[in-house]
């Protein structure tokens, strides 16, 4: 078995999709998509209904969140007042040439 396929006892691989149920593979494909909160709510409640369901699944949603968490946390530079006031009057200037 893969590492992400099951005994039997848990989800089904993708090739045995059930209707309403997705299977590792795209559990894992349309993982990013569900952390950037980039699917629609019938996509979410299929990945939260595996998640629910599937161990090995639910190991890599959470390695990945927290990762997101930690680079969230650990990439916050602090853009200097002046480069903002620059970088927003030069956004300035390029729309009023654009108009004329």
């Amino acid at each position: 078995m893969g590492a992400h396929e099951t005994d039997g006892s848990g989800p089904v691989p993708a090739a045995g999709k059930v209707a309403g149920f997705v299977g590792c593979d795209e559990t894992i494909e349309r993982l990013y998509f569900y952390l950037d909160g980039e699917l629609t709510e019938e996509r979410r409640v299929e990945i939260v209904r595996h998640l629910d369901m599937c161990g090995p699944c639910v190991d890599v949603f959470g390695f990945e969140s927290e990762l997101r968490k930690v680079i969230a946390d650990r990439c916050r530079d602090h853009v200097p007042d002046a480069l903002l006031d620059r970088v927003a009057d030069a956004l300035r200037e390029e729309r009023a040439h654009q108009v004329d």
